[in-house]
Parts: C-alpha cells; sequence; structure tokens
C-alpha cells in the first residue's frame, strides 16, 4: 500500500479524499518534523518512532570488498508496539468488522511514553541547573569585583589622608623655618657691630705705639 492507496482506504470514513489526504499529511508532516527534532513519537499500540546517531565507522564495499571510511550520520528507527507485534504474529486476530483498537497498551509494550515523559522532566531539571549554576558562578564574580573595588578604595582614602597628614606637617614646619631665618638675618648686623667696634680701638693703640716709638727716636 503506498500513500494513494492508503489516502483511498481512509477518504470513506474521514468524509472525502481530499479530507483523507489533509490528514495524511498533516500526521506524516507533525511526525517527521518531531523526529528532526530529536523527539520520540509513540504511538500507544502501534510503535514509536526516533532519530538515533550513527557514530563513524569503517564499512566494506560489498562489490570490491574495501574498506571505506562512513561518516558519522543520523537515521530514523521506528520500533513496533507490542500489540502490533502480535497482531502480525498472529498470536492476537485482527477483528473483523470496525477498527483495530490502540488505545490500550498491551502489557510489555514498547510505546514508551512514560519514559520519554521522564526523560523531558530530566532534561528540564538539567536544564534549570545548568542555569542555576550559571547564575551563581555571575553572582559570585559580581561579589569578589565588588569586594576588590572597596579594597581598593580604602587604600586610596588611606593614602590620600597620610598626604593631607604630610602637608600639614610640611606647613607647620614652614614658618619655623621662616622665624629662623628672621632672627638670622636680625643677628647678623649685630654681629658686624660688634666686630668694627673691637677693630677700631685696636688700630688706635697700634697707632699710639707707632708714635711713641718716632719720638723716642728723635730724642736720640
Amino acid at each position: 500500500m503506498n500513500k494513494a492507496q492508503l489516502v483511498e482506504a481512509i477518504a470513506d470514513k474521514l468524509g472525502g479524499r481530499q479530507q483523507a489526504a489533509d490528514a495524511v499529511d498533516a500526521v506524516l508532516d507533525a511526525m517527521v518534523r518531531a523526529v528532526v527534532a530529536g523527539d520520540r513519537v509513540s504511538v500507544t499500540g502501534f510503535g514509536s518512532f526516533e532519530k538515533v546517531d550513527r557514530p563513524a565507522r569503517y564499512a566494506r564495499n560489498p562489490q570490491t570488498g574495501e574498506r571505506v571510511r562512513v561518516k558519522k550520520t543520523s537515521v530514523p528507527r521506528f520500533r513496533a508496539g507490542q500489540g502490533f507485534k502480535d497482531l502480525v504474529a498472529g498470536t492476537k486476530k485482527l477483528p473483523k468488522g470496525g477498527e483495530v483498537s490502540v488505545k490500550k497498551a498491551p502489557k510489555g509494550s514498547l510505546s514508551g511514553g512514560a519514559s520519554a515523559t521522564v526523560k523531558k522532566a530530566a532534561a528540564k531539571k538539567a536544564t534549570t541547573a545548568k542555569k542555576a549554576a550559571a547564575k551563581t558562578a555571575v553572582a559570585k564574580k559580581t561579589t569578589a569585583k565588588k569586594a576588590v573595588a572597596k579594597k581598593s578604595t580604602a587604600t586610596a582614602k588611606k593614602t590620600t589622608a597620610t598626604a593631607k597628614k604630610t602637608t600639614a606637617a610640611a606647613k607647620k614646619t614652614a614658618p619655623t623655618a621662616k622665624k629662623t631665618t628672621a632672627t638670622a638675618k636680625k643677628t647678623a648686623p649685630a654681629a658686624k657691630k660688634a666686630t668694627a667696634k673691637t677693630t677700631a680701638p685696636a688700630k688706635k693703640t697700634t697707632a699710639r705705639k707707632t708714635t711713641a716709638k718716632k719720638t723716642t727716636a728723635r730724642k736720640k
């Protein structure tokens, strides 16, 4: 049975050929898109469709026997449900009239609806955990940067305070230096006068001695 024959088989039940064709196209499109996205499509009692990744491997060319490198690829896979298998194997009989019921999954069915739900829940939890870990890492980095900034600010404040103290000490020392200089300037003229006074009598005494010598020489 091909697609056209499938449409013809269900046309009467869906109200016409066009409605049947649209229904078949819609179902197949939804299944293909889900499998390509990596989801598992399960139809209870019928089977499941899923995407399987095959790693790179070596194979042999059946015609030449040459060893060939096969690249990594992904392929679709269908697993029949237990109910479908039982009907095909003949352990269960098809109903004479009406449709094959696939509403209830037989015991041991491989439809995997529950497992798919569990997988999705686990994936969501893992994603949430990763996001939380990323947020925590960002928060730690931000806190560390703030701490470094606070330490730098404190160091800068201490350096500024020390500079202010040094400037104040320099200002206090400056007037004292000015006073010392002024005192030295006042003392200098007094020292010059004292030296001049001391030298003047000494010169007069020398002159008197010279005059006395001259007088004694004349008398002789």
